[in-house]
C-alpha cells in the first residue's frame, strides 16, 4: 500500500514558483541533459521539507531510446530528479557549497508513469541532516497519483 502523499497539492501552483532555473543552477551544479529541476515551489526548513518539479519535454535526451513510440521517464531519471531537489535543500540549509551525492537509496517503489507533457512534482522530508550527510523521504507525483517514492541518502563528495 502506498504511503499517503506529503503534502496537500492543492496548495501548489506551477506558476508560482519560489526559486526558478536560474537560482535553481547558482546551488546545483547539474547542466544540459542532467538538468533535472524546473523550479522550487516550496523551501520550509521548519517543517524539513522541499517541494519542486520537472516539466517533461519531447525534448528529453532519453525520448529516442527509452521505449521508443512510447517514451517513459526512467525510474533512474526520477530519482536522480528527487536527489537534485535534496541536494538544493542540504546546500541551503547547512549553507555548505561541497557537492551533495548519492550514497545510497532504499524502500524505492515505482507507481505510476512519466510522460513528455507532464509535470513530475517531487517532494522532500528531511529525516536527518548531518554535517557530511543527509537522508530524505521523497515522493514523486503526477496529476495527483503517486509515481514513486524512497528513500535517499546523500553523502558529501
Amino acid at each position: 500500500m502506498p504511503n499517503d502523499i506529503f503534502i496537500n497539492l492543492n496548495t501548489l501552483d506551477l506558476n508560482n514558483t519560489i526559486v526558478d532555473i536560474e537560482g535553481i543552477r547558482s546551488i546545483i551544479p547539474h547542466r544540459y541533459e542532467m538538468e533535472q529541476l524546473s523550479g522550487i515551489l516550496q523551501f520550509d526548513p521548519e517543517q524539513k521539507l522541499i517541494v519542486g518539479y520537472k516539466t517533461v519535454s519531447m525534448n528529453e535526451f532519453w525520448i529516442r531510446g527509452h521505449i521508443p513510440n512510447r517514451p517513459l521517464m526512467p525510474g533512474v531519471m526520477m530519482l536522480e530528479a528527487a536527489a537534485q531537489l535534496c541536494s538544493y535543500y542540504y546546500m541551503k540549509t547547512t549553507k555548505d557549497a561541497r557537492f551533495l551525492g548519492f550514497g545510497g537509496i532504499n524502500d524505492v517503489k515505482f507507481r505510476g508513469k512519466v510522460v513528455p507533457g507532464d509535470n513530475l512534482i517531487l517532494i522532500a522530508k528531511n529525516k536527518e541532516l548531518r554535517p557530511r550527510r543527509a537522508i530524505f523521504d521523497t515522493q514523486g507525483v503526477v496529476n495527483g497519483k503517486l509515481v514513486f517514492e524512497g528513500v535517499i541518502i546523500g553523502m558529501v563528495v
